[in-house]
Formats: structure tokens, C-alpha cells, sequence
């Protein structure tokens, strides 16, 4: 959605309101602004359509893990933390970005990871591994040539998200997408990290295919 400059008369009185609850909810005067005259006007912003999504995804991993959502509004990152059944119970944090405009990939996962231990480092990139190719095996063919990018550092593990070939997902479906999509991920990767072997990894991922996951 494209954005212009105005100019605008207002109450002191009205700035000084705009401006508190601007700052409350992490926002400055221009978006705030824009979010309430579109909400007056019934215009679906990009950030509202963001929020709502986040929205979305708060309600249903919630009510599938128990896990808590973080989120503040006008902001287009959510964040999700896992603690591993592992010595020192180290904490995955799973951040979703999603961009503003959505022309092919909608956003990316972030799955960030501080470790000590070079034992479980190498097991979580062994999994990241896997996972890459149970994806590129099964899921690679529904997205476009080079919308399913993946990149890996010392600390972080990102995959983009898009919407599969000809899928059109409205709000709801993807909401549903990511849920899936994480709480899928979160839970083989620690089977994994518990001993399953990757034929049995293979195997719950096609289950859950099968089961009805949203693809992303």
C-alpha cells in the first residue's frame, strides 16, 4: 500500500494524546494516525492485516502447545520461545517476520540458537539439514523457482515463507500456516534431538503432511 505525504491541523491537545499512545504501543504519530483513519474508513492496512495474522497465530499455537506468543502491535516480527529437553535446557527462539507487501515469499522464520556445547550444535545442524531436504523431497515442487530460500550462521537458521503455487491463503489460512508450520518443526527437531532416528522423522513429517498441514 502505497504511503504520500500530507499536511495535516491538529489540536495540541489531540497531538499530545496521539503522540502518549504512540509511544504505549511502539508505534510513532504517522502510523497511528493511519491505523485509526483506516479503521474509520474500514481500509485493512498491511499492519493491521500483520496483527491480525499474528492475532491468528497467538490463539491457535496457544491452544495447540500451551506455549506463550509474543507480539506487540505495529510491530511485524512475533516471537516464540522452546525451551530443549537438553542439559541446561537451552531456549530455540522462533521469530516469523512477515513483510508489509507480499509479492511471492510473505515473510521469513528465524530460528535462533545459542549454544556452548559444539555436541549440540552439531546436532541442531544436522537437523536443519534434514529438514531441508524432507522439504526439498516432498514440498519444493508447490513454490515457485527460488521462493523457499535457506541460509544458516552461527546462531540462526532462517527459511522464507511463501503461499504455494496458485494457493491464495486469506488471513485465517495462513495464521493456520505458520502454526503448523512451527509447531511441527519445534517438536520433530527435539524427537530428533532425543534419539529418533531420520527414518522416523521422515516418517511423523509425511504423517503430519498427510494429517492435514498447511503448507508454507
Amino acid at each position: 500500500m502505497k504511503k504520500n505525504m500530507y499536511s495535516l491541523i491538529l489540536a495540541e491537545d489531540v497531538v499530545n494524546a496521539i503522540d502518549k499512545l504512540a509511544e504505549e504501543e511502539n508505534t510513532n504519530r504517522s502510523n497511528l494516525i493511519n491505523e485509526i483513519l483506516a479503521g474509520y474508513v474500514s481500509v485493512t492496512t498491511p499492519e493491521k492485516r500483520i496483527n491480525d495474522i499474528f492475532h491468528g497465530i497467538e490463539e491457535l499455537y496457544k491452544k495447540l502447545t500451551g506455549q506463550q506468543v509474543y507480539y506487540r502491535q505495529h510491530d511485524n516480527t512475533l516471537s516464540i520461545k522452546s525451551a530443549l529437553e537438553y542439559r541446561y535446557r537451552p531456549t530455540i527462539r522462533y521469530e516469523v517476520e512477515l513483510y508489509r507487501t507480499q509479492d511471492g515469499t510473505v515473510g521469513e522464520l528465524k530460528v535462533n540458537f545459542r549454544t556452548q556445547s559444539p555436541q549440540l550444535l552439531n546436532r541442531l545442524t544436522e537437523f536443519f539439514a534434514l529438514w531441508t531436504r524432507l522439504e526439498e523431497l516432498y514440498v519444493a515442487r508447490y513454490f515457485n523457482d527460488s521462493e523457499i530460500n535457506y541460509t544458516l550462521d552461527e546462531t540462526r537458521w532462517t527459511r522464507t515463507l511463501a503461499v504455494p503455487k496458485n494457493a491464495g491463503y486469506d488471513d485465517k489460512e495462513l495464521s493456520r500456516a505458520i502454526t503448523d508450520y512451527v509447531s511441527t518443526f519445534d517438536r520433530l527437531m527435539k524427537k530428533r534431538l532425543n534419539g529418533a532416528s531420520a527414518t522416523e522423522i521422515e516418517n511423523e513429517y509425511l504423517d503430519a503432511l498427510n494429517g492435514g498441514m498447511i503448507i508454507i
